[in-house]
């Protein structure tokens, strides 16, 4: 079925074309031959615009000309589009005034629309939502002025035209059916559509439009939250490696220094030895000298002596009682030769200086492979929820027997500390914690995210960390370089700086202790069934931490538990 409106158009279109064809051959009559092609441009296919003629006879649009010859502005050589010839220097264009004329008479004839079998619409041209067909620029002329087209509505240019019209009834389709979600025709809307929640297809547009609009801001934020944290990300990255470098750069400084020490105190004690070695050298050439001169003394009595014995009875007596008496020796070997101790007592404290240096520097280097392995590069993120979460960050904790009080006895592996009333027999040791501070700090250095649970029984016990260097005459949090929160069977007390926090909190025998290094948290857990969270510090970290533990009284002890 064919509308009016079509009718119309059709018509329309008739008249126009005839018109256009009886003016052609009252043309060709005259002898005027006219030919679309004739008067086009061969660059852009269209009829001349402004047309201009080169000297080898082929004519282009000025601005098509213009355009190609602005290409070959670097090679100083210009071309013809068509026939390749060369000028140089580039010749000035010039309007081809008779050609312009032809091209004005060519247009009033209609030749200058594409012929009709090139007027049929394509997918880019415009849809009439009320015939409904796809128009080209042409054919479109009616719908723009002619009134019976005034109320069709024209659509953008659609590829997909075939698509909008119901194949059952040949109706565009212009309503939505929400209840089975597709787009109907006025027709099936009378039909198997009657009593659907449906609405016009425009409206369902808008508010999905609405929709989309939103979930893309949604994106768009995450897109730019996502491209913030690359940026953090590679802020991060360029981060680490001035700061690998740096630490590269300082520790080769540092034992650089170390070297030069070494060298140093080398070349101090083989000088301190060589001087005592000449000293001791001396001295002994001294008292040889000196039993060199009275044996020599002693040979020239032995010779009077022997000469003596070969005299006469009479001449014998009178000289032998003019001669002195032998004394006794200034000079005792055996009371001035030392033993042969001197320098291997040396040797001996170099050996035990280098056991020292072997010992630091085994620790310093366990404890800086620990500190480099424990580099989080991670931004980081926020703090676990559950106890599987901070179950992922759970670190096997030992204690360093040579920090721990000579009233703390340490077991099961170094995890456990319990305080007797008698001081144990152990070393001396600079780290160790004295003055009733029964305390012990964990021999592995803390950084990155870290979790670690105590388990305490007594009257209660100390949980901590804090920096290697703290002092070790104060208890844990009475300075600025520890935290700790001390857990006692009635109450909670968190310490730092010598400032009192008092916390409340459900009674555990069981604690979490929760550390993000980078980050400056720290955080106290009570653990049973469920966690409950103590108290929280939010700080920033200058050096690795060690977790610490302390007791309150004899018999109380804590305990470092395996988690999984």
């Amino acid at each position: 079925m064919i509308c009016r409106s079509e009718l119309r158009l059709v018509s329309l279109l008739r008249n126009r074309n005839s018109q256009s064809l009886l003016l052609r051959d009252k043309m060709e009559q005259k002898g005027v031959q006219l030919d679309r092609e004739t008067f086009s441009c061969s660059i852009c296919l269209d009829l001349l615009k402004d047309p201009v003629t080169l000297s080898c006879g082929h004519s282009y649009c000025m601005k098509c000309n213009k355009d190609h010859w602005d290409e070959e502005d670097g090679t100083g050589v210009y071309s013809c589009p068509q026939c390749r010839k060369t000028f140089t220097p580039r010749p000035v264009l010039v309007k081809n005034t008779m050609l312009t004329a032809l091209v004005e008479e060519v247009k009033k004839t209609g030749l200058g629309a594409a012929p009709d079998d090139h007027c049929y619409a394509g997918p880019e041209d415009v849809a009439c939502d009320v015939c409904p067909a796809s128009y080209c620029e042409n054919h479109l002329h009616p719908h723009c002025g002619a009134p019976p087209f005034k109320k069709h509505k024209l659509a953008d240019p659609s590829k997909k035209l075939q698509e909008n019209i119901c194949s059952r009834h040949d109706e565009v389709m212009k309503i939505f059916c929400r209840t089975d979600r597709q787009i109907i025709c006025s027709l099936c809307l009378m039909e198997e559509h009657k009593d659907h929640d449906t609405v016009s297809a425009a409206a369902e547009r808008t508010e999905k439009q609405k929709e989309l609009e939103g979930s893309r801001r949604n994106l768009q934020q995450r897109i730019k939250k996502q491209e913030e944290d690359e940026q953090l990300l590679q802020q991060e990255v360029e981060d680490i490696n001035a700061s690998a470098d740096d630490a590269v750069e300082h520790s080769e400084e540092i034992f650089t220094q170390m070297m030069s020490l070494f060298q140093e105190t080398k070349g101090d004690v083989k000088q301190e030895i060589r001087s005592q070695q000449e000293t001791e050298v001396s001295r002994v050439r001294e008292l040889q000298e000196k039993l060199q001169q009275e044996v020599a003394e002693l040979k020239r009595k032995d010779g009077e002596l022997e000469k003596l014995s070969h005299t006469e009875d009479h001449e014998f007596l009178q000289s032998f009682s003019s001669l002195s008496a032998l004394g006794e020796s200034t000079h005792s070997s055996s009371s001035n030769t030392r033993p042969l101790t001197y320098f291997k007592e040396v040797t001996a404290a170099v050996s035990q200086t280098r056991d020292l240096l072997q010992d630091a520097l085994r620790d310093g280097r366990t404890n800086i492979s620990e500190t480099v392995s424990e580099v989080d590069v991670l931004l980081s993120g926020p703090e676990p929820k559950t106890r599987a979460g901070f179950l992922r960050y759970s670190r096997e904790i030992t204690l360093d027997p040579n920090t721990a009080h000579r009233n703390l006895l340490l077991s099961e592996g170094n995890r456990k500390v319990t305080s007797v009333n008698q001081e144990h027999s152990c070393s001396d040791h600079r780290n160790r914690f004295a003055h009733r501070r029964f305390q012990v700090l964990s021999r592995e250095s803390l950084t990155g995210r870290c979790y670690w649970e105590v388990e305490r029984s007594g009257r209660g016990v100390n949980v901590a960390v804090a920096y290697k260097n703290t002092s070790r005459e104060e208890n844990f949090g009475f300075n600025d370089k520890s935290w700790s929160l001390f857990c006692k069977t009635d109450s909670y007390i968190f310490y730092h700086n010598n400032v009192r926090t008092e916390v409340s909190g459900p009674w555990s025998y069981r604690f979490g202790v929760y550390l993000d290094h980078p980050a400056g948290i720290l955080s106290f857990y009570s653990v049973s069934k469920t966690m409950t969270l103590l108290h929280s510090v939010q700080t920033s970290f200058t050096q690795p931490l060690h977790a610490g533990l302390g007791t309150l009284s004899y018999g109380d002890n804590a305990e470092f538990i395996k988690v999984k």
